[in-house]
């Protein structure tokens, strides 16, 4: 039986972020938050976010028939316009401000929500940024990742290439093996430090720059590595006036519909999320 959305925690308060974790976030292109969802609100919002992940999932295929993005985990795109006590969550308000205090802005945007539930024996997130896939003309985009479960290295926590945003887009690189060889080469070459955010209990969160190199090990546990992330980008940016690649045109398409390159990034599916009093 469905939960009452009006029983759900409303996340609208806001989380206390510190200077110093600001400060990190804008340093090393990362930042580890305890506890932004208290154990009661994640565990009201965990059956309902697996449950509607697992509902939409369309991959059936078992983990060794996929090639090697499939491997990585089950993605199940933009809940929030399915599921109502999903949409709660993502909506929220706590989240929004975060990345927004974060990023430095006054306020920002939804891009898309995912569900990326790692399988138990799921394989490697191979290195990748994230805005080669968003065709945003600005660098002022954030993805927070939380579990929904307790989780820890072993079953593919987020490892960080510090500072590597700052090396701005590293390469028209998809998620492939491809771009697990050629980061691996770049990172020796560059020598960013490597940094594993190791375990992590649900309600806890990782926000990190679009720009952001970073990878994530295989689950090597016996149970799914549930993770919900949520995208957002400052309020004002425009869309690129020539996406560069296939698939920041089907970003475009898919997330911004309607939007013209050039355009103000609106659409009736990037809702404003915070703006600061």
């Amino acid at each position: 039986m469905p939960v009452p959305v009006e029983t759900l925690p409303d996340l609208t308060s806001d989380y206390p972020l510190t200077s110093e974790q600001i400060e990190t976030f804008q340093r090393d292109g990362f930042v580890l938050l305890r506890g932004v969802c208290s154990a009661q609100e994640i565990a009201a919002y965990r059956p309902v976010i697996t449950e509607a992940a697992y509902r939409f999932n369309t991959e059936t295929r078992p983990v060794d028939e996929r090639d090697t993005y499939g491997k990585a985990f089950l993605q199940i795109m933009n809940l929030w316009v399915r599921d109502e006590g999903v949409k709660r969550f993502v909506l929220a308000r706590r989240f929004a401000s975060i990345a927004a205090r974060l990023m430095g802005v006054p306020a920002v945007r939804l891009y898309h929500d995912q569900a990326l539930f790692k399988e138990a024996g799921g394989g490697p997130t191979p290195w990748h940024q994230d805005f080669y896939y968003w065709p945003l003309d600005s660098e002022k985009s954030v993805t927070m990742w939380m579990p929904l479960v307790d989780v820890d290295e072993t079953m593919g926590t987020m490892t960080f290439a510090v500072g590597s945003h700052r090396d701005g887009y590293l390469a028209a690189l998809e998620i492939s093996d491809e771009s697990e060889e050629y980061f691996n080469r770049l990172v020796r070459e560059r020598g960013y430090r490597l940094v594993n955010v190791g375990a992590m209990q649900a309600g806890d969160a990782t926000f990190h720059w679009g720009g952001t190199l970073h990878a994530a090990p295989g689950n090597q546990s016996s149970r799914a590595r549930e993770v919900m992330t949520v995208i957002y980008f400052a309020d004002g940016i425009r869309v690129m006036s020539q996406p560069d690649n296939p698939n920041r045109w089907q970003d475009l398409k898919a997330w911004l519909p309607g939007v013209q390159p050039g355009e103000l990034a609106v659409s009736p599916l990037n809702p404003l999320l915070y703006t600061g009093e």
